[in-house]
């Protein structure tokens, strides 16, 4: 029974998606909580140690829940590590555009692996939240084969998968993303749309780390600009996430992860000014 290692953490439904298709699920290093980055050494060392031929889940850019991407020089690295193990890579993407406002830049990683000559790569795409189709549940899944012989290998057994269970998806969220991709007019728009709303996150992150310190925290704020996407892993500890819900009624996830797309220009000091009496003693 092939195991899929996940990043610790990671997404929360992940670990069940891969129970249920009949995968064990382990795990590797991935957060370091103490300095609120990525822990590339522990990573590298769990990735080296897996057994030849694991499936390697891999956030493809603006990490959820920790908003810790690595940088392109700590890819190149993960990407050897993992075609030396002869690992399966498999990417999850759900937010491309939405880590540095640039599509075309969020995807550097998994082409990275595809350069390389690393096959197959394994993609598992979302368009729900950078095309606002969420109830939609638009989305592609692709392999990225050695030849062509291969490429009809694998659609033909993907074929006799998707059959039994769901045959055919909806066209309906899937006619509105092709239309969006092939239109060179709509593409540029939607481009640009993903990138406003990249650079208001990006400024929001600035806004609240800058209050923070405004109001002379003695904290390290940094990772909150370091961090990318839609989550902040802010830090909080469980009972100063229980404080903000009761004092202050803010409600993040019990492991400290804040939405930034939440944070508006009208909030933002609120907020700061909240995690700062829950941070301060």
């Amino acid at each position: 029974q092939p195991t899929v290692y996940l990043p610790t953490p990671s997404w929360g439904n992940h670990a069940a998606v891969f129970r249920d298709c009949g995968l064990k699920v382990g795990s590797y290093r991935y957060y370091d909580p103490k300095t609120r980055g990525l822990d590339l050494a522990a990573m590298l060392e769990d990735l080296r140690a897996l057994p030849k031929g694991s499936i390697v889940l891999l956030h493809a850019c603006a990490h959820n829940p920790t908003g810790v991407d690595p940088t392109a020089a700590q890819w190149q690295q993960i990407q050897q590590v993992v075609q030396e193990g002869q690992h399966l890579a498999f990417f999850d993407m759900a937010y491309q555009g939405f880590a540095t406002g640039d599509a075309d830049r969020d995807a550097s990683a998994l082409r990275a692996f595809v350069e390389a000559g690393q096959t197959p790569v394994v993609l598992s795409q979302s368009f729900a939240k950078n095309m606002g189709l969420y109830g939609e549940r638009v989305g592609t899944f692709s392999i990225v084969g050695a030849d062509t012989a291969e490429r009809d290998r694998l659609l033909s057994q993907l074929k006799i998968l998707v059959r039994p269970m769901y045959s055919n998806p909806p066209i309906h969220g899937a006619q509105i993303a092709a239309e969006v991709l092939t239109n060179s007019q709509l593409r540029s728009e939607w481009l640009g749309e993903v990138k406003l709303m990249a650079d208001r996150i990006i400024g929001m992150r600035a806004a609240l780390r800058g209050r923070l310190e405004e109001l002379g925290s003695k904290l390290s704020w940094a990772h909150i600009t370091d961090q990318i996407g839609m989550f902040c892993f802010t830090g909080l500890t469980a009972a100063q996430v229980d404080r903000l819900a009761r004092e202050f009624h803010i409600y993040l996830t019990r492991d400290g992860r804040v939405s930034m797309a939440g944070i508006s220009s009208s909030n933002v000091a609120y907020l700061a000014e909240s995690i700062h009496a829950v941070t301060k003693d």
